[in-house]
């Protein structure tokens, strides 16, 4: 069964950047859709971004997008997340999962979660 590590968290001023990694081992996450999911305090985890398996195509949820790209590394089965101008609320843990499909952005549609990275953002 895949297990899916987060990597990359810490605290950052606000304007900053972060780059998350999540690493795949006990199996290939090549033929999968992935996705960045987060959950800050209080809050119910969201969606932040997701990537076809072939890294053809992305999606992000409106809060992140224009400023966050999701990327991957097959052959090193890893995603990433490359977060730019960030803002006191992206602090949140950040968590990586695995779908089976392409199009569903919820959080009952990923499975194998993480164990999430924390991102802090001081203003």
């Amino acid at each position: 069964q895949v297990q899916l590590v987060e990597s990359g968290g810490k605290l950052v001023q606000a304007g900053g950047s972060l780059r998350l990694s999540c690493e795949a081992t006990g199996g290939s996450i090549g033929t999968y859709t992935m996705g960045w999911f987060r959950q800050a305090p209080g809050k119910e985890r969201e969606f932040a971004a997701a990537i076809y398996y072939t890294g053809d195509y992305t999606q992000y949820a409106e809060s992140v997008k224009d400023r966050f790209t999701i990327s991957r590394d097959n052959a090193k089965n890893t995603v990433y997340l490359q977060m730019n101008s960030l803002k006191p609320e992206d602090t949140a843990v950040y968590f990586c999962a695995i779908s089976q499909r392409w199009g569903r952005w919820s959080v009952p549609d990923f499975y194998s979660w993480g164990q999430g990275t924390q991102v802090t953002v001081s203003s």
